[in-house]
């Protein structure tokens, strides 16, 4: 009786997924069928968007938040993967358990930091340092990123180091007796071992950097502009919509609709492609 419940109970779960997923998607499309009509495959490189609000029109892109989107989350994950790897090696291969735990724990505890403190935090102490020392006025892509990577840094990390504290200690010592260094262990033996849960944090550290709004909206200044350089500011999607779906009316809400579409896209296909070459890999 327990394992039929337990089988259909999961059965449900999943599929309940699955159709979340589409209803999502469905409504998204549903409102966003006003700017779809109006602007068509053109919104992906409009640059410009201005209300008219005396007909509640107006012109619409959505190139500028793609654009910012994409490049703070890439300059999230550069700054993050690697830091995120080296904590998680230093924890599980290098440090001792006495301080291994309490760094553990305090990894963690960054995962439980409200966003809107990490923005507030990164405006008043980062963006005066990229001023003074890289250039600009503090207030761009570069800060946002920097910000960004230690939002998601504590779920790569902790996540990374899980999966390599699964690897058993006869793959291990065994290497160690044919001769191996402690870093071709952890090269050719924790890595590969630990692979599918290194990717598998990636991929969760990117969904979060893909749609993170509140730090973001501090940090990255809100500009409807390409920028020419890292430390010019612009903005993203989540941003957008957080700052003008209040006020947004009629085709300019169809238009926020249009971007939330674009990103749940962007973010399933890019998880997707990352999901599905993990699989391909790890049946090889």
């Amino acid at each position: 009786m327990g394992g039929t419940f337990f089988k259909n109970f999961s059965f449900f779960s999943a599929t309940l997924s699955f159709f979340l997923l589409i209803g999502i998607f469905s409504i998204l499309f549903s409102y966003a069928q006003d700017a779809l009509h109006e602007f068509g495959f053109d919104f992906l490189f409009n640059e410009v968007w201005e209300a008219d609000e005396d007909d509640e029109g107006g012109i619409f892109g959505g190139f500028i938040p793609i654009i910012g989107t994409l490049l703070s989350t890439l300059i999230a994950m550069i700054i993050a993967t690697p830091l995120a790897m080296g904590i998680a090696i230093f924890l599980t291969e290098i440090a001792s358990s006495k301080i291994a735990k309490p760094v553990s724990i305090a990894i963690e505890l960054l995962a439980a930091i409200p966003s809107i403190i990490y923005g507030m935090w990164g405006l008043f102490y980062f963006a005066p340092i990229v001023q003074e020392y890289i250039g600009g006025n503090g207030v761009g892509l570069l800060t946002a990123g920097i910000v960004l990577a230690i939002m998601i840094l504590p779920f790569m990390a902790a996540i990374s180091r899980d999966a390599m504290q699964t690897t058993p200690a006869v793959l291990k010592e065994s290497a160690y007796a044919m001769g191996a260094t402690k870093f071709e262990v952890i090269k050719d033996v924790i890595m590969p071992y630990a692979k599918g849960g290194i990717i598998g944090s990636v991929i969760l550290a990117l969904g979060r950097a893909l749609g993170e709004t509140m730090a973001v909206a501090f940090l990255i200044g809100s500009v409807m502009s390409i920028p020419s350089s890292i430390t010019d500011p612009s903005t993203s999607i989540p941003v957008l919509l957080a700052n003008n779906f209040a006020e947004a009316q009629d085709l300019e809400m169809s238009a926020m609709y249009y971007l939330a579409l674009i990103l749940f896209i962007v973010s399933l296909v890019i998880i997707s492609i990352a999901k599905f070459y993990f699989l391909r890999t790890k049946v090889k």
